[in-house]
């Protein structure tokens, strides 16, 4: 494996990330790190993004809406998005292990993870008719 050189461009990006709740685009990262960072590129966030996703260190989350989103915490959990604005948030649910077995038994592979998203509208977008 290659040694990874320092980057603070690379760790101001994670640092922002983990310091969020609301699971953001690279575009919204890329608006807050440029407080720090003005003349960062979306680019250069892009391929630190996607870096980190490879290192293990954050996950990408592809949640229909055409926009991928970012998440600090790699653990095992599942995610709610909102059809109406697109806010994606962590469901407060402990992970369904045994799912994967019960998958496995109609898979023609071996089943080793699993990801969830539930669907539907946000409490703020149910209040205001959005």
């Amino acid at each position: 494996m290659k040694t990874l050189k320092y980057s603070r461009q690379r760790e101001s990006i994670k640092a922002c990330l983990m310091a969020r709740k609301d699971h953001p685009t690279a575009d919204a990262l890329y608006t807050s790190i440029r407080e720090e960072y003005p003349n960062i590129s979306l680019g250069t966030v892009y391929r630190n993004l996607n870096l980190l996703v490879e290192l293990g260190e954050i996950q990408k989350l592809t949640c229909g809406d055409g926009a991928d989103h970012f998440d600090a915490d790699t653990s095992p959990h599942y995610h709610f998005v909102c059809k109406q604005c697109g806010q994606v948030s962590d469901l407060a649910l402990d992970p369904i292990d045994h799912i994967n077995d019960l998958a496995q038994k109609h898979a023609e592979g071996f089943i080793d993870s699993h990801k969830i998203f539930f669907y539907g509208t946000c409490n703020n977008c149910t209040q205001n008719n959005c």
